[in-house]
Protein backbone atom coordinates (compact mmCIF):
# COMPACT_ATOMS: atom_id res chain seq x y z
CA UNK A 1 0.00 0.00 0.00
CA UNK A 2 1.11 3.55 -0.67
CA UNK A 3 2.17 6.07 1.98
CA UNK A 4 -1.04 8.06 1.45
CA UNK A 5 -3.18 5.00 2.26
CA UNK A 6 -1.20 4.23 5.43
CA UNK A 7 -1.53 7.86 6.55
CA UNK A 8 -5.26 7.80 5.77
CA UNK A 9 -5.79 4.64 7.82
CA UNK A 10 -3.79 6.12 10.71
CA UNK A 11 -5.81 9.33 10.68
CA UNK A 12 -9.09 7.40 10.42
CA UNK A 13 -8.07 5.19 13.34
CA UNK A 14 -7.16 8.08 15.63
CA UNK A 15 -10.40 9.90 14.85
CA UNK A 16 -12.54 6.80 15.46
CA UNK A 17 -10.60 5.95 18.62
CA UNK A 18 -11.31 9.43 19.97
CA UNK A 19 -15.02 9.00 19.26
CA UNK A 20 -14.99 5.65 21.06
CA UNK A 21 -13.41 7.17 24.17
CA UNK A 22 -15.88 10.07 24.12
CA UNK A 23 -18.84 7.69 23.76
CA UNK A 24 -18.06 6.40 27.25
CA UNK A 25 -16.84 9.57 28.94
CA UNK A 26 -19.38 12.08 27.67
CA UNK A 27 -22.67 10.46 28.85
CA UNK A 28 -21.20 9.74 32.29
CA UNK A 29 -19.93 13.32 32.55
CA UNK A 30 -23.36 14.68 31.61
CA UNK A 31 -24.97 12.53 34.29
CA UNK A 32 -22.36 13.53 36.88
CA UNK A 33 -22.71 17.25 36.20
CA UNK A 34 -26.48 17.46 35.76
CA UNK A 35 -27.70 14.59 37.94
CA UNK A 36 -30.48 14.07 35.40
CA UNK A 37 -30.83 10.91 33.31
CA UNK A 38 -33.12 12.77 30.89
CA UNK A 39 -30.33 15.27 30.18
CA UNK A 40 -28.26 12.63 28.40
CA UNK A 41 -31.25 11.74 26.22
CA UNK A 42 -31.94 15.36 25.38
CA UNK A 43 -28.30 15.91 24.46
CA UNK A 44 -28.22 12.80 22.26
CA UNK A 45 -31.42 13.81 20.45
CA UNK A 46 -30.32 17.40 19.82
CA UNK A 47 -26.85 16.49 18.60
CA UNK A 48 -28.22 13.71 16.37
CA UNK A 49 -30.71 16.13 14.78
CA UNK A 50 -28.01 18.73 14.19
CA UNK A 51 -25.64 16.09 12.81
CA UNK A 52 -28.29 14.98 10.31
CA UNK A 53 -28.81 18.55 9.04
CA UNK A 54 -25.07 19.26 8.96
CA UNK A 55 -24.52 15.99 7.10
CA UNK A 56 -26.74 17.15 4.24
CA UNK A 57 -25.06 20.55 3.96
CA UNK A 58 -21.57 19.12 4.46
CA UNK A 59 -21.84 17.28 1.17
CA UNK A 60 -21.95 20.57 -0.74
CA UNK A 61 -18.76 21.75 1.01
CA UNK A 62 -16.99 18.43 0.35
CA UNK A 63 -17.79 18.70 -3.37
CA UNK A 64 -16.39 22.24 -3.58
CA UNK A 65 -13.35 22.27 -1.28
CA UNK A 66 -10.27 20.03 -1.20
CA UNK A 67 -11.52 16.98 0.70
CA UNK A 68 -8.26 16.51 2.55
CA UNK A 69 -8.58 20.09 3.82
CA UNK A 70 -12.17 19.47 4.95
CA UNK A 71 -11.03 16.39 6.85
CA UNK A 72 -8.26 18.32 8.61
CA UNK A 73 -10.48 21.27 9.58
CA UNK A 74 -13.18 18.90 10.82
CA UNK A 75 -10.75 17.08 13.12
CA UNK A 76 -9.40 20.37 14.46
CA UNK A 77 -12.94 21.61 15.14
CA UNK A 78 -13.82 18.34 16.89
CA UNK A 79 -10.67 18.59 19.01
CA UNK A 80 -11.47 22.19 19.96
CA UNK A 81 -15.07 21.41 20.95
CA UNK A 82 -13.94 18.57 23.23
CA UNK A 83 -10.96 20.47 24.68
CA UNK A 84 -13.35 23.30 25.56
CA UNK A 85 -15.29 21.04 27.97
CA UNK A 86 -12.74 21.08 30.83
CA UNK A 87 -12.13 24.82 30.24
CA UNK A 88 -15.83 25.63 30.54
CA UNK A 89 -16.05 23.34 33.56
CA UNK A 90 -13.25 25.22 35.32
CA UNK A 91 -14.38 28.75 34.43
CA UNK A 92 -18.19 28.67 34.40
CA UNK A 93 -19.23 25.17 35.38
CA UNK A 94 -20.88 22.66 33.07
CA UNK A 95 -24.65 22.39 32.69
CA UNK A 96 -27.01 21.01 30.05
CA UNK A 97 -26.89 24.21 27.99
CA UNK A 98 -23.11 24.08 27.74
CA UNK A 99 -23.18 20.40 26.87
CA UNK A 100 -25.64 21.08 24.04
CA UNK A 101 -23.63 24.05 22.70
CA UNK A 102 -20.36 22.11 22.67
CA UNK A 103 -22.07 18.98 21.30
CA UNK A 104 -23.53 20.99 18.41
CA UNK A 105 -20.10 22.48 17.64
CA UNK A 106 -18.67 18.97 17.65
CA UNK A 107 -21.35 17.83 15.19
CA UNK A 108 -20.21 20.55 12.79
CA UNK A 109 -16.79 18.91 12.87
CA UNK A 110 -17.73 15.23 12.86
CA UNK A 111 -20.16 15.08 9.93
CA UNK A 112 -18.08 16.93 7.27
CA UNK A 113 -15.07 14.88 8.34
CA UNK A 114 -16.98 11.62 8.01
CA UNK A 115 -18.19 12.50 4.53
CA UNK A 116 -14.81 13.81 3.39
CA UNK A 117 -13.05 10.59 4.44
CA UNK A 118 -15.55 8.53 2.46
CA UNK A 119 -14.99 10.57 -0.70
CA UNK A 120 -11.20 10.26 -0.44
CA UNK A 121 -11.20 6.49 -0.93
CA UNK A 122 -11.39 6.20 -4.76
CA UNK A 123 -8.68 8.83 -5.29
CA UNK A 124 -6.42 7.14 -2.74
CA UNK A 125 -6.71 3.87 -4.64
CA UNK A 126 -6.19 5.52 -8.01
CA UNK A 127 -3.09 7.47 -6.96
CA UNK A 128 -1.58 4.34 -5.44
CA UNK A 129 -1.70 2.64 -8.84
CA UNK A 130 -3.40 -0.42 -7.38
CA UNK A 131 -5.24 -2.87 -9.61
CA UNK A 132 -8.77 -4.31 -9.66
CA UNK A 133 -10.30 -5.05 -6.29
CA UNK A 134 -8.11 -2.50 -4.49
CA UNK A 135 -11.08 -0.41 -3.36
CA UNK A 136 -12.81 -3.51 -1.97
CA UNK A 137 -9.67 -4.47 -0.05
CA UNK A 138 -9.21 -0.97 1.32
CA UNK A 139 -12.83 -0.74 2.47
CA UNK A 140 -12.60 -4.24 4.00
CA UNK A 141 -9.42 -3.29 5.85
CA UNK A 142 -11.00 -0.08 7.07
CA UNK A 143 -14.10 -1.94 8.28
CA UNK A 144 -11.84 -4.38 10.13
CA UNK A 145 -10.05 -1.46 11.78
CA UNK A 146 -13.40 0.04 12.72
CA UNK A 147 -14.41 -3.22 14.39
CA UNK A 148 -11.18 -3.29 16.40
CA UNK A 149 -11.51 0.35 17.43
CA UNK A 150 -15.12 -0.21 18.51
CA UNK A 151 -13.61 -2.51 21.13
CA UNK A 152 -10.51 -0.51 22.01
CA UNK A 153 -12.10 2.96 22.21
CA UNK A 154 -14.77 2.25 24.85
CA UNK A 155 -12.27 0.08 26.71
CA UNK A 156 -9.80 2.96 26.83
CA UNK A 157 -12.61 5.23 28.00
CA UNK A 158 -13.40 2.81 30.81
CA UNK A 159 -9.72 2.67 31.77
CA UNK A 160 -9.54 6.47 31.96
CA UNK A 161 -12.59 6.52 34.23
CA UNK A 162 -10.98 3.87 36.46
CA UNK A 163 -7.76 5.88 36.64
CA UNK A 164 -9.08 9.44 36.93
CA UNK A 165 -12.78 9.09 37.73
CA UNK A 166 -15.58 10.84 35.82
CA UNK A 167 -13.65 14.03 35.11
CA UNK A 168 -13.87 16.54 32.28
CA UNK A 169 -10.06 16.65 32.06
CA UNK A 170 -10.08 13.06 30.77
CA UNK A 171 -11.67 14.40 27.58
CA UNK A 172 -8.36 16.05 26.75
CA UNK A 173 -7.26 12.57 25.63
CA UNK A 174 -10.09 12.58 23.08
CA UNK A 175 -9.12 16.06 21.93
CA UNK A 176 -5.51 14.93 21.52
CA UNK A 177 -6.58 11.97 19.38
CA UNK A 178 -8.64 14.21 17.08
CA UNK A 179 -5.77 16.67 16.79
CA UNK A 180 -3.42 13.79 16.00
CA UNK A 181 -5.79 12.70 13.22
CA UNK A 182 -5.65 16.20 11.74
CA UNK A 183 -1.85 16.29 11.87
CA UNK A 184 -1.61 12.89 10.20
CA UNK A 185 -3.94 14.02 7.42
CA UNK A 186 -1.51 16.86 6.71
CA UNK A 187 0.99 14.21 5.65
CA UNK A 188 -1.29 13.07 2.82
CA UNK A 189 -0.70 14.53 -0.61
CA UNK A 190 -3.09 17.45 -1.37
CA UNK A 191 -3.81 15.64 -4.67
CA UNK A 192 -5.76 13.02 -2.72
CA UNK A 193 -8.56 15.48 -2.01
CA UNK A 194 -8.20 17.93 -4.89
CA UNK A 195 -11.30 19.04 -6.76
CA UNK A 196 -10.63 19.05 -10.54
CA UNK A 197 -10.65 22.59 -11.99
CA UNK A 198 -13.51 21.72 -14.33
CA UNK A 199 -15.70 20.70 -11.40
CA UNK A 200 -14.68 23.67 -9.24
CA UNK A 201 -15.42 26.19 -11.99
CA UNK A 202 -18.86 24.71 -12.67
CA UNK A 203 -20.03 25.11 -9.06
CA UNK A 204 -22.56 27.91 -8.71
CA UNK A 205 -22.07 30.44 -5.92
CA UNK A 206 -24.66 31.77 -3.48
CA UNK A 207 -27.71 30.26 -1.85
CA UNK A 208 -29.25 29.29 -5.17
CA UNK A 209 -26.10 27.41 -6.15
CA UNK A 210 -26.08 25.49 -2.87
CA UNK A 211 -29.75 24.63 -3.30
CA UNK A 212 -29.19 23.41 -6.85
CA UNK A 213 -26.28 21.24 -5.67
CA UNK A 214 -28.38 19.74 -2.88
CA UNK A 215 -31.28 18.96 -5.19
CA UNK A 216 -28.91 17.36 -7.72
CA UNK A 217 -27.37 15.14 -5.05
CA UNK A 218 -30.71 14.04 -3.59
CA UNK A 219 -32.13 13.44 -7.08
CA UNK A 220 -29.25 11.10 -7.85
CA UNK A 221 -29.61 9.25 -4.52
CA UNK A 222 -33.36 8.79 -4.91
CA UNK A 223 -33.13 7.95 -8.60
CA UNK A 224 -30.29 5.40 -8.52
CA UNK A 225 -31.80 2.09 -7.44
CA UNK A 226 -28.60 0.57 -6.10
CA UNK A 227 -27.51 3.64 -4.14
CA UNK A 228 -31.02 4.14 -2.75
CA UNK A 229 -31.29 0.45 -1.87
CA UNK A 230 -27.92 0.46 -0.09
CA UNK A 231 -28.96 3.58 1.83
CA UNK A 232 -32.28 2.11 2.94
CA UNK A 233 -30.77 -1.24 3.99
CA UNK A 234 -28.03 0.54 5.96
CA UNK A 235 -30.59 2.86 7.59
CA UNK A 236 -32.79 -0.07 8.66
CA UNK A 237 -29.81 -1.91 10.16
CA UNK A 238 -28.62 1.14 12.09
CA UNK A 239 -32.16 1.85 13.33
CA UNK A 240 -32.67 -1.73 14.49
CA UNK A 241 -29.23 -1.92 16.08
CA UNK A 242 -29.96 1.32 17.96
CA UNK A 243 -33.27 0.00 19.30
CA UNK A 244 -31.61 -3.28 20.20
CA UNK A 245 -28.79 -1.68 22.16
CA UNK A 246 -30.89 1.04 23.78
CA UNK A 247 -33.93 -1.00 24.80
CA UNK A 248 -34.07 -4.73 24.11
CA UNK A 249 -30.67 -5.96 25.29
CA UNK A 250 -30.44 -3.89 28.51
CA UNK A 251 -34.00 -4.84 29.51
CA UNK A 252 -33.58 -8.53 28.65
CA UNK A 253 -30.26 -9.03 30.43
CA UNK A 254 -31.44 -7.04 33.44
CA UNK A 255 -34.46 -9.33 33.70
CA UNK A 256 -32.02 -12.27 33.65
CA UNK A 257 -29.90 -10.65 36.42
CA UNK A 258 -27.03 -10.33 33.94
CA UNK A 259 -26.91 -6.59 33.13
CA UNK A 260 -23.22 -6.74 32.20
CA UNK A 261 -24.09 -9.05 29.29
CA UNK A 262 -25.63 -6.09 27.46
CA UNK A 263 -22.12 -4.74 26.91
CA UNK A 264 -20.85 -8.21 26.00
CA UNK A 265 -23.47 -8.46 23.24
CA UNK A 266 -22.37 -5.16 21.71
CA UNK A 267 -18.78 -6.38 21.95
CA UNK A 268 -19.81 -9.62 20.22
CA UNK A 269 -21.15 -7.70 17.23
CA UNK A 270 -17.90 -5.71 17.03
CA UNK A 271 -15.74 -8.84 17.26
CA UNK A 272 -17.76 -10.56 14.54
CA UNK A 273 -17.47 -7.53 12.26
CA UNK A 274 -13.73 -7.28 12.91
CA UNK A 275 -13.10 -10.87 11.88
CA UNK A 276 -15.42 -10.99 8.89
CA UNK A 277 -14.27 -7.67 7.42
CA UNK A 278 -10.73 -9.00 7.44
CA UNK A 279 -11.88 -12.16 5.66
CA UNK A 280 -13.68 -10.02 3.07
CA UNK A 281 -10.53 -7.99 2.37
CA UNK A 282 -8.49 -11.21 1.99
CA UNK A 283 -10.95 -12.85 -0.41
CA UNK A 284 -11.56 -10.01 -2.86
CA UNK A 285 -11.77 -11.49 -6.35
CA UNK A 286 -12.38 -14.99 -5.00
CA UNK A 287 -15.92 -14.51 -3.67
CA UNK A 288 -18.47 -12.41 -5.56
CA UNK A 289 -20.08 -9.35 -4.02
CA UNK A 290 -23.51 -10.83 -4.62
CA UNK A 291 -22.53 -13.93 -2.65
CA UNK A 292 -21.36 -11.82 0.30
CA UNK A 293 -24.55 -9.78 0.11
CA UNK A 294 -26.84 -12.82 0.13
CA UNK A 295 -24.84 -14.46 2.92
CA UNK A 296 -24.99 -11.25 4.93
CA UNK A 297 -28.71 -10.67 4.52
CA UNK A 298 -29.63 -14.27 5.38
CA UNK A 299 -27.18 -14.36 8.29
CA UNK A 300 -28.39 -11.10 9.80
CA UNK A 301 -31.99 -12.25 9.46
CA UNK A 302 -31.23 -15.50 11.30
CA UNK A 303 -29.31 -13.62 13.97
CA UNK A 304 -32.15 -11.25 14.72
CA UNK A 305 -34.66 -14.07 14.82
CA UNK A 306 -32.47 -15.75 17.45
CA UNK A 307 -32.23 -12.55 19.47
CA UNK A 308 -35.97 -11.91 19.16
CA UNK A 309 -36.70 -15.39 20.51
CA UNK A 310 -34.75 -14.60 23.71
CA UNK A 311 -34.52 -18.30 24.50
CA UNK A 312 -31.39 -17.99 26.65
CA UNK A 313 -28.68 -15.41 27.41
CA UNK A 314 -25.96 -17.52 25.75
CA UNK A 315 -28.06 -17.78 22.59
CA UNK A 316 -28.51 -14.00 22.45
CA UNK A 317 -24.74 -13.51 22.82
CA UNK A 318 -24.03 -16.11 20.12
CA UNK A 319 -26.56 -14.44 17.83
CA UNK A 320 -24.86 -11.05 18.35
CA UNK A 321 -21.51 -12.50 17.26
CA UNK A 322 -23.18 -14.18 14.28
CA UNK A 323 -24.77 -10.87 13.23
CA UNK A 324 -21.37 -9.22 13.30
CA UNK A 325 -19.78 -12.04 11.30
CA UNK A 326 -22.35 -11.85 8.51
CA UNK A 327 -22.93 -8.09 8.51
CA UNK A 328 -19.26 -7.05 8.20
CA UNK A 329 -18.66 -8.11 4.57
CA UNK A 330 -22.14 -7.05 3.51
CA UNK A 331 -21.59 -3.53 4.87
CA UNK A 332 -18.30 -3.35 2.96
CA UNK A 333 -20.01 -4.48 -0.25
CA UNK A 334 -22.73 -1.83 0.06
CA UNK A 335 -20.14 0.84 0.85
CA UNK A 336 -17.99 0.03 -2.16
CA UNK A 337 -21.02 -0.21 -4.45
CA UNK A 338 -22.25 3.24 -3.37
CA UNK A 339 -18.83 4.82 -3.87
CA UNK A 340 -18.31 3.26 -7.30
CA UNK A 341 -21.80 4.10 -8.54
CA UNK A 342 -21.61 7.78 -7.55
CA UNK A 343 -19.82 10.27 -9.84
CA UNK A 344 -16.91 12.06 -8.18
CA UNK A 345 -18.39 15.52 -8.71
CA UNK A 346 -21.40 14.73 -6.51
CA UNK A 347 -19.94 12.05 -4.23
CA UNK A 348 -19.79 14.40 -1.24
CA UNK A 349 -23.46 15.42 -1.56
CA UNK A 350 -24.69 11.86 -2.06
CA UNK A 351 -22.66 10.40 0.80
CA UNK A 352 -23.58 13.36 3.01
CA UNK A 353 -27.28 12.77 2.35
CA UNK A 354 -26.81 9.04 2.93
CA UNK A 355 -25.05 9.65 6.27
CA UNK A 356 -27.82 12.04 7.31
CA UNK A 357 -30.54 9.48 6.56
CA UNK A 358 -28.69 6.73 8.40
CA UNK A 359 -28.13 8.96 11.44
CA UNK A 360 -31.78 9.99 11.52
CA UNK A 361 -33.08 6.41 11.17
CA UNK A 362 -32.90 5.45 14.90
CA UNK A 363 -35.45 8.15 15.67
CA UNK A 364 -38.02 6.04 13.81
CA UNK A 365 -37.47 2.87 15.83
CA UNK A 366 -36.15 3.58 19.34
CA UNK A 367 -39.33 5.10 20.77
CA UNK A 368 -41.80 2.72 19.03
CA UNK A 369 -39.86 -0.39 20.08
CA UNK A 370 -39.64 0.93 23.64
CA UNK A 371 -43.40 1.56 23.56
CA UNK A 372 -44.05 -2.02 22.37
CA UNK A 373 -41.85 -3.36 25.17
CA UNK A 374 -43.62 -1.22 27.76
CA UNK A 375 -47.14 -1.97 26.55
CA UNK A 376 -46.95 -5.59 25.41
CA UNK A 377 -43.85 -6.96 27.05
CA UNK A 378 -40.25 -7.61 26.06
CA UNK A 379 -40.99 -10.74 23.97
CA UNK A 380 -43.34 -8.71 21.77
CA UNK A 381 -40.61 -6.12 21.20
CA UNK A 382 -38.19 -8.89 20.27
CA UNK A 383 -40.68 -10.27 17.76
CA UNK A 384 -41.22 -6.77 16.33
CA UNK A 385 -37.49 -6.28 15.73
CA UNK A 386 -37.18 -9.73 14.16
CA UNK A 387 -40.18 -9.00 11.91
CA UNK A 388 -38.64 -5.73 10.68
CA UNK A 389 -35.43 -7.54 9.76
CA UNK A 390 -37.24 -10.45 8.06
CA UNK A 391 -39.19 -8.03 5.85
CA UNK A 392 -35.96 -6.15 5.04
CA UNK A 393 -34.15 -9.37 4.13
CA UNK A 394 -36.96 -10.60 1.87
CA UNK A 395 -37.29 -7.26 0.06
CA UNK A 396 -33.52 -6.83 -0.37
CA UNK A 397 -32.94 -10.34 -1.71
CA UNK A 398 -35.76 -9.97 -4.24
CA UNK A 399 -34.83 -6.44 -5.35
CA UNK A 400 -33.38 -6.20 -8.85
CA UNK A 401 -30.99 -3.42 -7.81
CA UNK A 402 -28.86 -5.78 -5.74
CA UNK A 403 -28.53 -8.39 -8.48
CA UNK A 404 -26.05 -6.21 -10.37
CA UNK A 405 -23.46 -5.86 -7.59
CA UNK A 406 -20.83 -7.65 -9.70
CA UNK A 407 -21.80 -6.13 -13.07
CA UNK A 408 -22.67 -2.56 -12.06
CA UNK A 409 -21.47 0.36 -14.13
CA UNK A 410 -18.72 2.25 -12.33
CA UNK A 411 -18.87 6.05 -12.46
CA UNK A 412 -15.87 7.58 -14.23
CA UNK A 413 -13.19 9.25 -12.12
CA UNK A 414 -11.88 12.69 -13.15
CA UNK A 415 -8.63 12.66 -15.08
CA UNK A 416 -7.36 15.95 -13.68
CA UNK A 417 -6.37 16.33 -10.03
Amino acid sequence: MSRNIWVYLGSYSLSLLGNGVASVLFPLLVLAKTGDILAAGVLASVTAAVAAVVGVLAGVVVDRVNRRTVSIISDVLSAASVAAVPIVDAVWGLNLTWFIVLGVIGAFGDMPGMTARETLLPRLVRLSGAGPGALDRLVGLRESLAGALMLIGPGLGGLLIWMFGVSSTALLITAGLSLGAALLSLAMSPRVGAIPPAEASSAKAGFRGVLVDLVTGWRFLLGHRLVLGATLVSAVFVAVFAALQATILPAYFTSEDLPEFSGFAATGIAVGSLLSAGVYAATVGKVSRRAWFVLGMVGVGIGFIAIGAMAAPWMVLAAAVFIGLTNGPMSAVLGVATIEATPDEMRGRVLGAQNALVLAAPALTSAPIAAVAAGFGLPAAGIAIAAVMIVTVVVALSARAFRSLDTMEIAAEPLEV
